[in-house]
């Protein structure tokens, strides 16, 4: 009987673990002012009780995505100019950026580097694959082995900037 009661004690303390491992986000405390300003005005919500979990499930799965890439991020698409696992490889892919970077400033390139032994040279961030074609299009007449890389965790892309 005590070995029965011990279960189920040690079974509602790993529930009770498992509630509060996940926060919930309400969608009201993100638009929340920190400033005193008597000017201010006050924002009400009025939404279904679902937006607020899938908001929570996004913070989640974002904060899971930092830990496993070291930077906030989202899905989408990237431009490959440089592939090689050549002995030179390093010395070539440090050309073929620097010829992109001065072909297309102000486009963001990445050096990378994969096991065993391959040199990557990665361009862009692209949220749709629209976005990353028409720019696909322009690079691979200056890099004809360019190739467009789908489901590519990038950084977030400032939209304020105007692409080419």
């Amino acid at each position: 009987m005590i070995k029965k009661l011990n279960l189920f004690i040690l079974f509602l303390c790993f529930l009770s673990g498992l509630g509060s491992a996940q926060s919930f986000v309400k969608t009201s405390e993100l638009f929340q002012r920190t400033d005193e300003n008597s000017r201010t005005g006050q924002l009400n919500i009025v939404q279904d009780p679902a937006i607020d979990t899938l908001i929570s499930r996004y913070i989640l799965m974002s904060r899971k995505n930092f830990n496993d890439y070291g930077y906030y991020g989202m899905d989408g698409f990237r431009i490959q100019i440089y592939y090689s696992n050549k002995r030179s490889a390093k010395e070539e892919a440090a050309k073929a950026r620097q010829e992109f970077i001065t072909k297309f400033p102000g486009i963001p390139t990445y050096a990378l580097f994969a096991e065993p032994a391959y040199y990557k040279i990665q361009v862009g961030d692209f949220r749709t694959k629209t976005e990353a074609t028409k720019l696909f299009m322009l690079i691979s007449k200056e890099f004809p082995d360019a190739i467009l890389l789908p489901n590519v965790y990038i950084n977030f892309p400032d939209l304020n900037i105007n692409k080419l």
